[in-house]
């Protein structure tokens, strides 16, 4: 699998304050990826370092292959980037500030206004080209630097919460736009503190805190990572019947009319099941424990938080 960015042993310090302790990672081409962490984690530091805005202290990275802390330029040309503020020319429309930055990107001038109307298209703009951009809305002004970013269609997007600002139907549709550039191809590097939404647009995930990474992975290998034992709940129809322990059961716990088992494989819980029936149980459910990428997050958290001071 190809590789867009590569981090080995990545550090960087503020007035000797760590923001980034010895970050090893790699990004594969044309996936997404989640960057998490609470605010001071080194998410910002780890663009910026990305794409060579910033020189590490040790450590290298490479991005499409090259070397952002010697060849920024050249890394610049292949990245599009939002950052947490869309720093907007406020007194130019919409449309004139993309013809700027179209310039400063290098587009031909014949392509410049077939990308512009692209992008504003893409993100339901166009109607506004003409408006100035500092009568815009918070929202507005974030989907505006959204198709900054989008402008010179670049193979790798870093996006920097890219649906704050925005109401829930604006931010649907930016993950929509997000699972777009998936499918076209791009590579996405998102930062953002929204975990619903990194669930439904995200391949893989990175988990930062004070400067490290604390787990990599799929929101599954996470899960297990966390979970190893398969849970499953139990809800019949009266109480919860007595049945004899079934071999590679590890736990249970009963509240009311339901049983939530721990498993040690997938295997046994049809086993448990067939007990349960045995004992004179009527089942009226039977479900696994489903885990969200918020709870992973919090318990990496509490698991990793004490160790890290």
């Amino acid at each position: 699998m190809d590789v867009a960015i590569e981090m080995h042993a990545l550090s960087r310090s503020f007035a000797q304050r760590p923001a980034l302790r010895d970050i090893s990672l790699s990004v594969h081409t044309g996936e997404v990826f989640g960057v998490l962490g609470p605010n001071g984690a080194g998410k910002t530091t780890t663009v910026r370092l990305l794409n060579g805005i910033l020189k590490p202290d040790s450590g290298e990275a490479r991005v499409m292959g090259l070397d952002p802390a010697t060849q920024g330029d050249a890394v610049r040309r292949l990245t599009g980037v939002l950052t947490e503020t869309p720093s907007l020319y406020e007194r130019l429309s919409a449309y004139d500030n993309l013809a700027f930055f179209g310039a400063m990107y290098g587009l031909p001038a014949a392509d410049i206004p077939k990308r512009i109307d692209h992008v504003l298209r893409a993100l339901d703009l166009r109607d506004r080209m003409h408006d100035a951009a500092g009568g815009f809305s918070k929202g507005m002004k974030q989907r505006l630097a959204i198709a900054r970013a989008m402008l010179h269609n670049p193979p790798l997007l870093f996006l920097d919460e890219p649906t704050a600002g925005l109401d829930p139907g604006a931010a649907e549709e930016v993950n929509v736009l997000i699972a777009d550039l998936k499918r076209q191809g791009h590579t996405v590097f998102l930062c953002t503190h929204r975990l619903v939404e990194a669930e439904k647009v995200c391949d893989r995930f990175a988990l930062f805190a004070q400067g490290r990474v604390l787990a990599i992975g799929t929101k599954e290998a996470l899960v297990r990572q966390i979970w190893p034992d398969h849970e499953v709940v139990l809800e019949f129809m009266g109480g919860v019947p007595a049945f004899p322990k079934v071999p590679g059961m590890i736990e249970f716990r009963v509240g009311g009319r339901t049983m939530v088992v721990s498993v040690a494989h997938e295997r046994i819980i049809p086993q448990v099941v067939a007990a349960a029936v045995a004992a004179g149980g009527e089942l009226l459910r039977v479900a696994p424990v489903e885990h969200s990428l918020e709870d992973v997050y919090f318990a990496l958290l509490r698991h990793h938080t004490g160790a890290l001071k």
